[in-house]
């Protein structure tokens, strides 16, 4: 089943199947690894690097993704490239004489994704190709809020102008959305600290994931929650102030920049009394 990510910041592994070249790996970052995999076959000249041009075929067989913005990507992808001189990867060990480079690599990504501030992001850990998985060591494990998938992708760019678009159409065509968005309206105050929010704070606001739910909160705030007296600046999960629910932080900035277009519920039934939903919505 291929699944479509909306604004796509990935770091990717390409393998080697060339038996000229064969084993040789190479690390890079993109927003569409369909189109990045077909420039790295083609050649430098469609958009390829030089590194692997006319050394083909390539295979993107895992691909680390769920980076909030492209500089963050791009710092991946260069600690992973040069663990050597990675301030936050020097300390661990080098290439072992009989080591690949392949397991070499699958072994730095492993220990990368338990070091700050990596292991804070809400990252995936995406197997493209099941042939070349490899299976984590027991003591490199993944965070438990980074899940680990498989299968392809398909990239979708998030459109704001037709997401409001699409918006104001039900409004208009759907008497119960109005109720719902007037509602929203009313809520005009911080569910952490119930300070009111301006107009010229909306922009530093965070809204639930959950349609049904109206949550809305200052972001230091909701931070300040999620963290609860932790030293980091980050937090990496907690529970919406209204309904409850587990929330990734990484997420709710994603929501922000507009992703989740295709956030549906799966049920509308929703216990007012207990705050509870009777069965969870789900992202496609």
């Amino acid at each position: 089943m291929v699944q479509e990510v909306e604004a796509f910041y990935g770091v990717y592994l390409l393998y080697n199947l060339n038996p000229k070249y064969k084993g040789r790996v190479y690390i890079g970052k993109t927003t569409d690894p369909n189109r990045r995999i077909h420039q790295h076959n083609t050649g430098a000249k469609a958009g390829g690097a030089w590194r692997t041009d006319g050394k083909g075929p390539w295979e993107m067989v895992l691909i680390i993704h769920g980076f909030p913005e492209a500089v963050s990507a791009l710092r991946f992808e260069w600690a992973w490239q040069h663990p050597k001189i990675s301030r936050r990867l020097r300390h661990l060990p080098g290439k072992r004489k009989t080591e690949k480079q392949y397991d070499f690599h699958f072994r730095i990504v492993s220990q990368m994704l338990r070091t700050a501030p990596w292991n804070r992001l809400s990252l995936t850990i995406r197997w493209l190709k099941q042939e070349f998985r490899q299976d984590f060591s027991p003591n490199a494990l993944p965070p438990i809020h980074m899940p680990v998938e498989y299968g392809p992708i398909v990239c979708k760019k998030v459109d704001l102008k037709k997401k409001k678009n699409k918006k104001g159409k039900d409004e208009d065509s759907d008497e119960s959305s109005q109720l719902e968005n007037a509602d929203i309206e009313l809520q005009k105050s911080c569910a952490v600290c119930s300070k009111w929010i301006t107009l010229k704070e909306q922009d530093i606001t965070l809204s639930c994931l959950y349609p049904v739910c109206h949550m809305v909160a200052h972001i230091i705030c909701l931070a300040k929650k999620f963290l609860m007296g932790d030293d980091h600046l980050i937090p990496i999960e907690g529970n919406c102030p209204w309904c409850s629910q587990t929330l990734l932080w990484g997420e709710l900035i994603r929501h922000k920049q507009g992703c989740h277009t295709n956030l549906t519920e799966q049920t509308e039934e929703f216990d007012k009394g207990s705050g509870d939903y009777l069965e969870e919505s789900e992202t496609d």
